[in-house]
């Protein structure tokens, strides 16, 4: 059987251990990224194919008649027609739970960073104002303790119970935002009812037709001026030109995005402008870490592993 791993590049920089995926093949073509123009000629012969983003379509899909396992080398499955591929008996698997700990971690690295100033701190070391500071220490832009502080999660899978966790270690009181439409349950607050009570907002829902735009202008407004949002999610959720003039104005206390509507942001985004306080904005990483990656390279491979034994893994149905 012959394997084709379409983008290698984006979850290898040389510094994981490929061995598990080369073992399980007879013969693998790995490919540092594939244009859309040469998709359909590499996935052509495969009988396996491993994508991260690039786009597998009906088109290409149509002209991969050995075609019987993809391989998405990530959670989030939208750049392959599921339904194309269960019409021709091609069978999708994705990767889950891989990247959680490094998630977690990116997201309380952005919220104490925004907290403690930390960065504002840093520049006012640079530019030598503590060294002629008239005391031990500088003062000069406010320090926040998350303890006792409230965190609003919203989605509430496998990420946001990790942070939800970590938060209460941290002594925070934790808030989970009830899915809009969804019966009430026990222990959820509405959306427009969490908002104005939590002092930091945490994304972790996927992009959907319900969740595009779901914090818009309406939404940062209901925040509390001090308030910081955490977006370790997908662009889209937020409305990024809304959340620049939220900043802008002063109409909240900072944000901390790792993800953006466009990436990589190759037609430019107004979170990108270098006028907005309190702004941290991080090139989708923090899903990123050696261990991660190299968890998701041996998912990707059990995956591989439990389809040739008649067993398939983590598959996705069409939605």
């Amino acid at each position: 059987m012959r394997g084709v791993f379409l983008d290698r590049g984006a979850l290898d920089r040389g510094d994981i251990d490929i061995s598990p995926l080369e073992a399980l093949l007879a013969e693998w073509t790995f490919y540092e990224q594939t244009a859309a123009e040469e998709v359909a000629a590499r996935i052509a012969p495969a009988d396996v194919v491993i994508t991260n983003k690039v786009v597998l379509n009906e088109k290409n899909l149509a002209a991969a008649k050995p075609l019987r396992l993809i391989c998405v080398s990530a959670t989030g499955t939208n750049n392959v027609d599921i339904a194309a591929a269960q019409a021709r008996a091609i069978t999708v698997c994705n990767a889950r739970g891989y990247a959680t700990p490094s998630v977690v971690q990116h997201v309380y690295t952005l919220m104490l960073a925004l907290s403690r100033n930390l960065l504002a701190y840093q520049a006012l070391v640079q530019r030598d104002a503590w060294q002629h500071s008239a005391h031990f220490c500088a003062l000069d832009h406010p320090i926040m303790e998350l303890t006792g502080k409230r965190l609003g999660i919203v989605g509430y899978g496998e990420l946001g119970q990790a942070v939800a966790r970590v938060g209460a270690a941290l002594g925070m009181e934790i808030l989970v935002a009830e899915r809009a439409g969804a019966t009430p349950r026990a222990g959820r607050v509405a959306l427009r009812e969490l908002l104005p009570q939590v002092d930091v907002l945490s994304l972790h829902c996927p992009l959907t037709a319900e969740t595009r735009g779901l914090i818009g202008r309406e939404e940062l407004q209901l925040m509390q001026r001090e308030a910081l949002l955490i977006n370790t999610a997908r662009g889209g959720i937020v409305d990024e030109a809304a959340l620049a003039d939220a900043l802008r104005r002063g109409e909240l206390g900072g944000a901390g995005v790792d993800v953006l509507s466009e990436e990589p942001p190759r037609s430019g985004n107004v979170l990108l402008a270098h006028d907005i306080p309190n702004l941290i904005v991080t090139p989708h990483i923090a899903w990123a870490s050696r261990e991660a990656r190299q968890r998701l390279v041996d998912q990707t491979a059990d995956n591989v592993r439990a389809f040739l034994a008649g067993t398939p893994r983590n598959v996705v149905m069409p939605g």
